[in-house]
């Protein structure tokens, strides 16, 4: 078999706030039907995602996630971005939705998570091989950014930065990334950032 098509059917305990939501990061309402059953379909470009109401859904409870694979990561988390701070004014990192920035791991920048309103952890990544040598510190960083942007540990990350940061071994650019993605993470912490 070729050109099959798997699109993701996701949890939300509203249709029209992940309407809204998706809207904002500049995909378009493909299908909304809201009797019998509340369900939603988004698309932008290649990329589809569909979303069923459930009655007292609580998104912080939520396992759900999709993997996207993309061209071009820096591209879409642009857009997606943008969408974002039209809306807000800032990109939201911490609380439910949120947006992670893509990290500088192994001499590549790796994939982001968008986690919307229904708790949904929407993570795209783009493939590529692993490089053979690795500074302490982009071992650090690609730890914490498992356990933070994709594990939602931002405590475990943030120690796993500082201890890192005590025994910097990487150049002034990697340096640099890691102290952001240290002051990002500590944003996330802090009650009402």
């Amino acid at each position: 078999m070729a050109n099959e098509l798997t699109i993701p059917l996701l949890p939300c305990p509203s249709i029209d706030e992940i309407a809204s939501f998706y809207e904002m990061l500049g995909f378009e309402t493909t299908y909304r039907q809201t009797r019998p059953n509340p369900h939603v379909a988004v698309r932008r470009e290649d990329l589809n995602l569909h979303f069923f109401e459930m009655e007292d859904y609580d998104p912080a409870q939520s396992y759900s996630t999709c993997l996207v694979i993309v061209a071009d990561i820096g591209e879409l988390f642009e857009a997606f971005a943008a969408g974002m701070r039209s809306v807000h004014g800032k990109l939201l990192v911490s609380g439910i939705p949120r947006m992670t920035r893509p990290r500088l791991r192994n001499d590549r920048y790796t994939g982001f998570t968008v986690v919307d309103p229904g708790g949904n952890w929407i993570r795209v990544h783009k493939a590529a091989k692993e490089p053979e040598a690795r500074t302490r510190l982009a071992k650090a960083m690609e730890n914490a950014a498992r356990l933070a942007d994709a594990k939602g540990d931002e405590q475990q990350a943030l120690r796993i930065l500082e201890g890192a940061l005590k025994r910097a071994d990487g150049s002034e650019p990697e340096l640099r990334d890691v102290q952001a993605y240290r002051d990002e993470l500590v944003e996330r912490i802090t009650p009402g950032s």
